[in-house]
């Protein structure tokens, strides 16, 4: 068992019977459930709008070359500078070089995975540089000193209350401060830092091939002042968000918002083109945009490649009921829930990471709510096989289930030993259900038996 494995047991066995956490979950949850019912009926056909969608990022992944090149090049003839980076260290670097050399204290940055899935934030603070981030949730687990706890939603843990009592903590605001009251105290704040900041980064929903832009949607115009503000944009953008063309975001814009957060479409979204021309008046004086790799084509060169057609929207984190009841801080990795466990293990370490696949009922829900068509349970189960294949399985599992498999073929070998028996039998295995579950007890004969026995 790795290490990582003994982290995320101990985890589960401690959240899962967590009431508080369990009873703010399920309020969250709620609210987006009611929001996303409401969402599925703004679709006349939700299944062929999804269809659509996953069409286009097929294509784009089939041909992620072409478009990436494509990319490249109407970028560049904008004024913008492509960066490539294989992995994370690589674009680390890259944003270091660029603070550097534009003598910047201060980086405002707008929500963004992929910078969370680099660490940007340490990197840059390690060199003296303040990052702040301008998301009313990155901000609230920023404050906390905490990592995101879902890709769309990163305060979905902390209540309202838990919110006024850790800014009444850090800032000295008052204890019972409304959420509206928070949210003003945290515009004002960072007004100041978009005023002064010298380098704005963000991520990128999507890379529009035909015109080489990037595409942004939010809901609170965070984005948007970081990335204008600023004389410097840096945009870290993972390669799989290539899509062919700017016609392709009328699709996917309305599934992305209707299966994250419910809404037609959200608040604002912007196509950035590139730094700001001649005679423009607003707009970064220089745009950069990191490609960034970091295990992305070692993702592609297996069964799993149809992954990199997810589009980060969280549905299926959402309706996951093993991510509903362990949360998202178990997982211990950027990206949680059925995604992240079918990417994060070829991310990060299958060896180390391959226990994240077989936290699945394989229920089929994900797959069932996926906006992009990903057939994710079925990729858990490749995840699964492999790890198997590569002989990760315990010795031990592996002898119980062929001793399992070896009595559930014959009856008469179920049979041989009575109820009483079995209790005591199964009574010292108790342990591997968890100290909170208690297993059902035997009948003293079984089932057949007793049929038997009546007729």
């Amino acid at each position: 068992m790795s290490k990582a494995e003994k982290i995320f047991i101990k985890k589960s066995e401690k959240i899962s019977f967590d009431l508080n956490h369990r009873k703010t979950i399920k309020f969250n949850m709620g609210k987006y459930y009611s929001a996303f019912n409401k969402g599925m009926e703004s679709f006349s056909d939700v299944e062929l709008a999804k269809k659509k969608v996953s069409e286009i990022k097929l294509d784009a992944i089939n041909n992620l070359g072409k478009y990436l090149q494509q990319f490249e090049e109407n970028f560049t003839a904008n004024g913008g500078e492509v960066i490539w980076a294989k992995n994370g260290s690589d674009a680390i670097d890259e944003v270091l070089k660029i603070v550097k050399s534009n003598k910047a204290n201060l980086v405002v940055k707008s929500k963004s995975m992929t910078t969370e899935e680099i660490e940007i934030n340490p990197a840059l603070e390690k060199h003296g540089v303040e990052v702040v981030e301008t998301d009313l949730g990155e901000f609230i687990v920023q404050v906390a000193g905490e990592k995101p706890y879902h890709i769309v939603t990163p305060a979905m843990h902390k209540s309202k209350e838990d919110v006024a009592k850790l800014f009444n903590e850090k800032f000295g605001t008052p204890i019972n401060s409304t959420p509206e009251e928070n949210t003003e105290f945290v515009r004002q704040k960072l007004r100041e830092k978009f005023l002064n900041a010298e380098v704005g980064i963000s991520g990128g929903n999507f890379l529009i091939a035909d015109t080489g832009s990037i595409a942004l949607t939010e809901n609170e115009g965070n984005a948007l002042l970081s990335m204008s503000m600023p004389k410097i944009h840096i945009a870290v953008v993972g390669i799989e968000k290539i899509i062919p063309s700017i016609k392709d975001l009328h699709y996917i814009w309305s599934t992305l918002s209707t299966h994250g957060t419910g809404q037609k479409i959200t608040a604002y979204n912007s196509i950035i083109s590139g730094p700001k021309k001649e005679g423009e008046e607003t707009g970064p004086e220089k745009m950069y945009v990191i490609l960034l790799d970091n295990g992305r084509s070692n993702l592609y060169n297996t069964e799993l490649y149809t992954s990199l057609k997810c589009i980060r929207c969280g549905a299926c984190l959402n309706n996951c009921p093993i991510y509903k009841n362990i949360g998202g801080y178990t997982y211990d990795t950027t990206y949680s829930g059925p995604i992240g466990s079918v990417i994060s293990p070829r991310y990060n370490g299958f060896e180390e990471l391959k226990h994240l696949s077989f936290a699945c009922t394989v229920c089929g829900k994900c797959t069932e709510v996926c906006p992009t068509k990903i057939d994710l349970h079925n990729l858990l189960l490749i995840n699964r096989r492999d790890a198997i294949k590569k002989g990760y399985d315990k010795t031990i599992w592996k002898q119980g289930m062929k001793i399992y498999k070896n009595t559930l073929l014959k009856r008469s070998k179920m049979d041989i030993i009575n109820g009483d028996i079995k209790n005591i039998a199964f009574g010292f295995g108790s342990s591997l259900w968890g100290k909170e579950r208690s297993l059902p007890k035997f009948a003293k004969q079984s089932f057949s038996k007793q049929w038997t026995n009546k007729n």
